[in-house]
């Protein structure tokens, strides 16, 4: 399972790189065209945004797998390891009803969605918004699988420190801690 979870995010990172330099090389072109020509390619204008909710939506799944999102870390850095399991449950149970709140939201509107068409390219507003959807499932996964682990106790102490905004992990292993003894 990790190797298809490693192929998985790999492949979630080229999408983001590939939506990033879709937008930005739109956009650029566009700047050109406006200034030396006077005008511009509307359907860039377009797929432009629709990349940027896609990067953002998709984006969101990226960060929350690695933990890299906002937390309040001053705070459970003043826990010690019973109190952050407690305050990490507690995270992740909200976290898990709001990205429900989010997939019923975007099945809601789905429906909405897929009767209207984008104004320049003609393409269905589902696919641009029903990203909540992939988003929604992909931080509910993350996180059921999470507090499987915390309940379990099978979450790691290098985890439990992390959450707690410790970030020791360059001394993981014995090259890194070498290196590290070198730079200070």
């Amino acid at each position: 399972m990790s190797r298809l979870s490693r192929f998985f995010f790999g492949f979630l990172d080229v999408l983001l790189a590939v939506l990033l330099g879709a937008m930005a090389l739109m956009v650029f072109v566009n700047v050109v065209m406006r200034y030396t020509m006077n005008s511009g390619l509307p359907l860039s204008d377009e797929l432009s945004r629709f990349a940027f909710v896609w990067l953002t939506f998709i984006g969101a799944v990226v960060v929350y797998h690695h933990r890299q999102h906002m937390g309040m870390e001053t705070v459970v850095a003043q826990f010690g390891p019973r109190g952050r399991r407690v305050l990490m449950g507690i995270s992740d149970l909200i976290i898990l009803g709001c990205a429900g709140v989010l997939m019923h939201g975007t099945w809601k509107q789905l429906p909405i969605n897929a009767s209207m068409s984008a104004p320049v390219s003609g393409l269905s507003m589902a696919w641009v918004y029903g990203i909540g959807l992939f988003t929604g499932a992909g931080i509910i996964i993350i996180t059921v699988e999470r507090l499987f682990r915390l309940a379990t106790g099978r979450m790691s102490d290098a985890e439990l420190r992390g959450f707690g905004g410790e970030m020791d992990d360059l001394y993981d292993s014995p090259a890194r801690a070498k290196a590290g003894d070198r730079a200070e």
